[in-house]
């Protein structure tokens, strides 16, 4: 069991099966969810997603995994941190969670999916892992689809995934009607080649998408730089 460092939430984990990273973080940061109405989030682990972002809205949110053991850590943080009320966890295959879902239900959608395509040879020693980490059970174009069929026209979706998939994923969420309105690439450094983006469109959106400035995870110092100081810790000038 580790600390969120958010709002005093706890959340359990385990390094043989899945721990949550920065770009979990760093999307429930970054998606423009609404106060109130429906969440689904897809791939969500351990919870970590819904946890978070249960601190920004009063919005109900569902959230799906496939993995037997993820899905039993996701309802046991939720119990724990005694959101049951608001989060609800599905254990299922995220390309058939239309069928108990429902179509057109969701104002908006997060989803880490998994970044690594399927190209052979040794993915992980863990199965747990590499099914987190590699498309073996849902592909980009896959959970793109899906995402189309649960949020309503109008409404939004939010992913955080590798920044050389850019192309690909852009225009898989315009084959499937979902227009990118926001983009944010995410830098090791300053100075160094960007290795993960957050990109955020509308279903049925019109044309016009947004650059933010980019995000730098370390300083010079090698230490976090004030941004994701703040998003990890808050302010640093709070007690």
């Amino acid at each position: 069991m580790d600390d969120l460092l958010t709002k005093n939430m706890k959340i359990i984990q385990s390094d043989e099966v899945f721990c949550f990273s920065m770009d979990a973080v760093l999307l429930a940061r970054f998606a423009g969810i609404p106060p109130k109405g429906r969440i689904v989030d897809l791939c969500t682990g351990n919870g970590v997603i819904p946890l978070l972002l249960s601190t920004r809205t009063a919005a109900h949110i569902d959230a799906v995994e496939i993995q037997d053991r993820l899905y039993d850590m996701a309802s046991r943080n939720i119990r724990l941190n005694k959101l049951h009320e608001q989060i609800t966890v599905y254990h299922g295959d995220v390309k058939e969670a239309v069928s108990f879902l429902g179509n057109g239900k969701y104002d908006f959608l997060t989803c880490n999916p998994p970044y690594m395509p399927v190209v052979g040879g040794d993915k992980n020693k863990s199965s747990h892992v590499a099914i987190a980490r590699h498309e073996i059970l849902l592909t980009l174009e896959e959970m793109i689809q899906v995402s189309c069929r649960l949020v309503r026209s109008g409404g939004k979706v939010a992913y955080v995934h590798r920044a050389g998939r850019l192309a690909d994923i852009i225009s898989i969420m315009r084959a499937y009607r979902i227009e990118p309105k926001r983009v944010r690439f995410v830098h090791p450094r300053a100075g160094a080649d960007a290795n993960m983006l957050l990109i955020e469109g509308i279903r049925d959106g019109k044309p016009d998408m947004k650059i933010l400035p980019p995000l730098i995870v370390y300083g010079e110092d090698g230490q976090y730089c004030e941004e994701i100081y703040s998003i990890y810790y808050g302010n640093k000038t709070e007690d």
